[in-house]
């Protein structure tokens, strides 16, 4: 990890002694509080309550959070620009919770029926509060050298997102660096995961249309046989790509949706089809658009059909800075120790925190929530439940960032 990162200093004993003491005093509020966000999650650009019980805290710890238009606040900690003589380092976390059920058994499980935290933003809304609370302390004992902004966004889990909401709000203004975590399963709590590059992929949504005559199915030859010809663009499109693109490059076109006709012997006239293109660096991002948009009017011409293409682009890939990267991961070797900070695999999942990465360097950072010993259930799974013990990990990596800045 060292040789591929860098190896920033190690935090001074005493301020990493500082960062435990203050973690471990908050610990058992932080996780009520999570607790209490998981109870009552609230969609994309629904987070009002979240909004307002963030606010409430840091404002009781005598800080000064800013409340964004719609939902989403910011606040301002640690000495100011002047002081310091340097820009903000900012935390950034996600408010919105999926629209799916809570299939989890806990006492803290959602109260709100079709709505639940299944991604773990209540565990990054946690984080980075308690951080921010952390640090707030560290500055009073004269241990936080750099001015420091959290950033709580929101509508994380749609297209458009809400990260250029938060960076046209001035979110980013005065800042030079932002660092980020997310919830990951397939690493045991107690550690995380962090690598230089791209650490997830673009990804945009496909939509086709597809028009024909329709007819009876004994006679297909008068028709187009729309759902034939549509079944040749759910295969022909990642074929295609895959023969396209570059064999090194990484891309997954992958269908969540088909939809066409109602009985066994009615041929439709109608037929639509949904899915997710997915790109591991910025050149096939591009690449891959234009491959789908040159090759569906191709392909549905052999067929004799209609077809309207909605591309709808999404976010671009998290591509990791070298530098903001080797901070994160010498400050959690120092609070984690060597063995708990891992190179990360990249992820085909998207995340908006890539957009703050278009205008600042920055790292995303994977936080591992696996419970020891259990089956993990993966992200945006109804019974996904992280260990509330990643909490204390993310705060403790989050604040020794920020002081090692």
């Amino acid at each position: 990890m060292s040789s591929q990162l860098g190896d920033p200093p190690a935090l001074a004993p005493t301020t990493r002694d500082a960062i435990a003491q203050a973690t471990a005093g908050l610990a058992a509020e932080l996780i009520e509080f999570r607790r209490d966000l998981h109870r009552h999650p609230e969609t994309a650009r629904q987070e009002v309550r979240t909004t307002a019980v963030v606010a409430e805290r840091l404002a009781r710890a005598g800080l000064a959070p800013v409340l964004f238009e719609g939902t989403g606040l910011m606040c301002d900690l640690g000495p100011s620009i002047d002081e310091a003589g340097w820009p903000r380092l900012a935390l950034r976390a996600d408010l919105d919770a999926l629209p799916i059920q809570d299939g989890t058994a806990t006492p803290w499980r959602s109260v709100k029926e079709g709505t639940a935290h299944a991604c773990g933003h209540d565990v990054h809304t946690t984080s980075v509060m308690g951080a921010g609370l952390v640090l707030h302390l560290l500055h009073q004992r004269g241990l936080l050298r750099s001015p420091v902004r959290l950033i709580f966004q929101p509508a994380e889990e749609v297209q458009p997102s809400g990260a250029q909401e938060m960076i046209a709000q001035g979110a980013l203004d005065s800042v030079n660096r932002i660092v980020a975590l997310h919830c990951d399963p397939r690493y045991q709590v107690g550690s995380v995961a962090i690598k230089t590059g791209s650490i997830t992929s673009a990804a945009d949504l496909v939509t086709i249309y597809a028009y024909g005559e329709g007819g009876h199915t004994s006679r297909p030859q008068l028709t187009q046989d729309l759902v034939f010809a549509v079944g040749q663009l759910l295969t022909g499109l990642p074929a295609i790509l895959d023969r396209r693109l570059d064999p090194r490059a990484v891309v997954s076109l992958t269908w969540g949706a088909v939809h066409a006709g109602e009985v066994h012997n009615a041929i439709p006239s109608s037929a639509v089809i949904k899915g997710t293109l997915r790109a591991g660096d910025m050149r096939t991002w591009h690449q891959a658009a234009e491959i789908v948009k040159q090759a569906v009017p191709l392909v549905a011409q052999q067929y004799g059909i209609r077809v309207e293409l909605e591309y709808q682009r999404g976010v671009p890939p998290v591509v990791n800075d070298p530098a903001v990267s080797g901070l994160v991961a010498a400050a959690a070797r120092s609070v984690l120790g060597s063995n708990n900070v891992l190179v990360a695999e990249q992820s085909m999942g998207g995340e908006d925190f890539a957009w703050y990465l278009r205008e600042v360097p920055g790292a995303l950072m994977r936080l591992g929530v696996r419970i020891p010993g259990a089956q993990p259930a993966d992200l945006h799974q109804s019974d996904f439940e992280p260990d509330e013990d990643a909490i204390r990990v993310g705060v403790s990596v989050l604040a020794a960032t920020a002081v090692s800045a």
